[in-house]
């Protein structure tokens, strides 16, 4: 139970153990996937570290440019600190998701983060390269990982919307230039996924042979997953019975789909949609019950038990659940 979150108080020894993604990658590759998590408020914090400390598991915690213009940079980082201090046997990186460069100058300039991604998916191969190539070089003089990406991923997430015929697979013959020029590392690619709540709606899930290529033409070398949330059908039509909305009939990536994609070379799974979708479920559901209440700390702890329990699933799913000794916290 997470009734006891607000009233723990943080350990005078903290071994939290703050690192790169290049770090972390260098022990899962192979083994297990690290989920990286979206972040915009305090409750998904409480409930991403609670969950993280109790399954010793490594995580990563991220920020989109979104969320940095929504609650300020400042804040995120400083909740994330306090964080490490509530719960200090914790093992993670803080990753910056889908920067451009004005959030990546200053996401490597201020501070607090170990990890930046720099998303020129939708520019030609040459310029891809060239943006990738000019933020590597800044971010590896402070010993910040670079995660880019080759493909582009259709649907919404934040302010980001790319309809589906402009979207496209990532071409395992670029993989290798790609890499090799740039020096990111890791690479997040396009086999099939998208963004948003809508993801697969004809059934066919993970390009799987796609992926198996590309871990061939870059063998050992960590690729990350967009777009992995399961999208529950179950959490979607509670939604939906409490007031909401939301097209149903819509496919995540399944646990079969992940369990083979790690094996090929996945180190990294983005969750972002499957945690807002809970949100939404236990607010609908909470004030369409107590209609009555009006305190947001009520649903507020609700929601921390439930996101707890959901990323307590995801850790042993993706076999990260354990594997925290691994960086002797």
């Amino acid at each position: 139970m997470l009734g006891s979150i607000t009233d723990y108080k943080p350990q005078t020894t903290n071994k939290t153990m703050l690192l790169t993604t290049k770090e972390i990658f260098g022990k899962c590759y192979g083994q297990y996937a690290v989920p990286a998590v979206n972040v915009f408020f305090m409750e998904e914090i409480h409930g991403l570290f609670a969950a993280a400390q109790e399954a010793q598991a490594p995580f990563i915690v991220q920020t989109t440019p979104f969320a940095r213009d929504y609650a300020n940079a400042h804040m995120l980082l400083t909740m994330i600190q306090a964080a490490a201090k509530i719960y200090p046997q914790t093992v993670y990186a803080v990753h910056l998701d889908h920067g451009y460069e004005t959030h990546i100058w200053d996401a490597i300039a201020s501070g607090g983060y170990t990890s930046v991604m720099i998303d020129a998916s939708h520019d030609d191969l040459e310029k891809n390269i060239n943006r990738t190539k000019a933020v590597v070089e800044k971010a590896h003089a402070k010993n910040i990982s670079v995660e880019a990406e080759l493909g582009v991923l259709a649907g919404v997430e934040d302010d980001l919307t790319v309809e589906a015929a402009h979207s496209f697979y990532t071409n395992p013959k670029d993989v290798e230039t790609f890499v090799n020029k740039t020096g990111c590392d890791s690479l997040a690619i396009a086999v099939g996924t998208s963004h948003g709540a809508y993801k697969f709606s004809g059934g066919q899930g993970l390009q799987l042979q796609i992926l198996k290529e590309i871990q061939e033409r870059l063998p050992g070398f960590p690729l990350v997953l967009h777009g992995g949330s399961n999208v529950n059908e179950e959490v979607v039509q509670r939604i939906n019975n409490a007031g909401g909305k939301l097209k149903t009939g819509a496919r995540g990536v399944q646990e079969d789909e992940l369990k083979k994609a790690i094996a090929l070379g996945i180190c990294k799974v983005n969750i972002a949609t499957d945690t807002r979708l809970l949100w939404t479920m236990v607010n609908r559901e909470f004030f369409r019950d107590r209609p009555d209440e009006f305190a947001p700390t009520t649903p507020g702890k609700i929601f921390m038990e439930t996101y707890k329990a959901f990323m307590l699933k995801k850790f042993e799913l993706l076999g990260a659940a354990g594997k925290a000794e691994q960086f002797e916290i």
